[in-house]
C-alpha cells in the first residue's frame, strides 16, 4: 500500500497535537525558551540539509524563481487566509495563534528530504521505513509545537497528507518517466533548497527576522525544471 507511511505519518501528528494540548498552560517563560529550543533545532537541521548541494546556482536560481511566483500569487496571504478561515470555522479567539501553528507546523512537516524521499520509497518499493522514521519525529515536534502554539498545529495533517501521498501515487508510475541518475541529483538539489527554507522558518520562530517563508515556496518545483535544463546543458 503506496499510502501507508503516510497516513501513519498524518496520525502521529494529529496524536502529538492530542498530547501537546495538556502542556498548553505551562507558564509564557517555558514557552518561549521551548519554542527558542525549538528554532534552534530547526536551524541545525536546514543547515544540514542545505549543505548537502552540489551545486549552489541550481538552489539560488531556484530560490530566485520560486520568490518571484510566491510574490506573484500571494502564497503567505492564502496560507494565513486559510489560517484565519479556520479559526473562524472553529471559533477561536482573536488572540489565537491558531493560523501561525497551521503555517509553522506545514512548512516544518512538508519541506524537507523525508517527505520526498520517504514518499518515494513508498511508492516505488513498497518501503515505508523513512516515512514511519519521519512519523515519530513529526509527532513528537507536533507535541512540542502544540505547547506555544496550540492546536493550529493539528491542521498541517492535511497538506501533508496530500504532498507525501501525491508523490508517493506518483511515485508508482515515474520510473517510467524520468531516469534514475536525474531522480538523485534532483532529490539533492531540492533538499539543499528546502534546507534554506528550513533555515527561514528556525529565523522566524526565533523572532530574528519575518521571511514570507510560504513565498517561497515555489522553489521546490522550480528547482526540478532548473535542474533538468542543467543536465540537459551539461550532457
Amino acid at each position: 500500500m503506496a499510502l501507508f507511511g503516510t497516513l501513519v505519518n498524518g496520525l502521529c501528528i494529529i496524536v502529538g497535537t492530542m498530547f501537546g494540548l495538556f502542556f498548553t498552560k505551562i507558564p509564557e517563560r517555558y514557552k518561549q525558551t521551548i519554542m527558542s529550543g525549538i528554532g534552534l533545532s530547526v536551524l541545525l537541521i536546514g543547515f544540514q540539509m542545505a549543505f548537502q548541494t552540489s551545486n549552489i546556482i541550481i538552489v539560488l536560481l531556484s530560490l530566485l524563481t520560486g520568490a518571484i511566483l510566491g510574490e506573484l500569487f500571494h502564497l503567505e496571504r492564502k496560507l494565513n487566509n486559510i489560517g484565519k478561515w479556520i479559526e473562524i470555522k472553529t471559533k477561536s479567539n482573536e488572540d489565537s495563534t491558531l493560523a501561525q501553528g497551521f503555517i509553522t507546523a506545514t512548512l516544518i512537516f512538508v519541506i524537507g528530504a523525508m517527505s520526498v524521499i520517504g514518499a518515494l520509497d513508498s511508492g516505488l518499493r513498497n518501503d515505508h521505513e523513512v516515512l514511519l522514521t519521519k512519523s515519530i519525529l513529526d509527532g513528537f515536534v507536533s507535541l512540542v509545537l502544540t505547547t506555544t502554539l496550540g492546536i493550529g498545529v493539528v491542521f498541517s495533517v492535511i497538506p501533508v497528507v496530500l504532498y507525501q501521498g501525491t508523490i508517493a501515487l506518483l511515485a508508482t508510475k515515474i520510473e517510467n518517466w524520468l531516469p534514475e541518475v536525474f531522480l538523485d541529483g534532483f532529490i539533492t538539489e531540492m533538499t539543499a533548497t528546502g534546507g534554506l527554507l528550513i533555515v527561514a522558518i528556525g529565523l522566524n520562530l526565533l523572532k530574528l527576522t519575518e521571511i514570507r517563508v510560504a513565498n517561497l515556496l515555489p522553489a521546490l518545483l522550480t528547482v526540478g525544471l532548473i535542474y533538468y535544463i542543467y543536465m540537459y546543458i551539461t550532457l
